[in-house]
């Protein structure tokens, strides 16, 4: 299988259905393309607890593996399902996009008894995705990953966070942006992280357990644990261990 990226394919010599299977099935095989296509049109769009019944039967049999009691609400994209990993008890809202797409890549793996709300996408490009247990991910939110994005247990995101494990350089000014190299450090966030709602996450960023960051706030630089931070670019302007009631007995 060529480059799956969307640039890339709209050059390609690939016909139309080789590009699809390259995009979205991420396999050249007949036989998962029908069963794709089949559980798509059978399931994706049924509304009503017939939908939902419909998904909890259909969808975990295009996974890669899909715990018990997993809830798919309506309209939810996968591309590469095959190297999608759901745990047991989560919940994947209306409209969500799971996009495992990658040539080497292990895709996305979410933890049990997980939210990703609706509107959010989580989006690879030839990265991967985790996201540890407990998770839980507001509406309008993005998780990009070219190389690695890693997020501990009871994570919290709000509403329109962005979590960016990728960029594209820009030294070359003869050449525009889209041609230039993509380099990914990748973005590690620690068990416990509480990002206010349009918080966003740029690529190398590290950020410890237990660590709160303000709304609309910009994180461009590595954080330790326990620390309240906001502000473009963030800066921390307290720790959460200096306000326990150990602390100030």
């Amino acid at each position: 299988m060529k480059d799956v990226g969307i640039q890339a394919a709209i050059k390609d010599p690939r016909s139309s259905s080789e590009k699809y299977q390259d995009l979205v099935i991420g396999s050249r095989d007949f036989l998962r393309l029908v069963h794709f296509e089949l559980v798509m049109l059978l399931a994706s769009r049924v509304p009503g607890a017939l939908g939902l019944l419909l998904r909890k039967v259909l969808y975990p049999t295009l996974l890669g593996s899909c715990g018990r009691g997993v809830v798919f609400g309506v309209d939810v994209t996968l591309r590469h399902p095959h190297k999608i990993h759901i745990g047991e008890g989560t919940v994947i809202d209306d409209h969500v996009l799971l996009d495992a797409k990658g040539v080497k890549n292990q895709g996305i793996r979410i933890g049990d008894h997980g939210f990703v709300g609706r509107n959010t996408i989580l989006s690879c490009k030839d990265g991967d995705i985790t996201l540890g247990s407990h998770i839980n991910i507001g509406f309008n939110c993005e998780v990009f990953s070219s190389s690695k994005v890693e997020v501990g247990d009871y994570g919290l995101f709000a509403a329109y966070t962005y979590v960016v494990g990728g960029g594209h350089d820009h030294s070359d000014v003869g050449a525009v942006m889209i041609d230039q190299a993509r380099p990914s450090k990748g973005v590690t966030i620690g068990r416990n992280a509480w990002l206010g709602a349009g918080a966003k996450i740029l690529d190398g960023v590290s950020l410890g357990a237990n660590v709160v960051i303000g709304a609309g706030a910009v994180v461009n630089e590595s954080l330790p644990d326990s620390v309240i931070a906001a502000g473009v670019p963030a800066k921390i302007i307290k720790r959460r261990d200096a306000l326990s009631p150990e602390r100030q007995a």
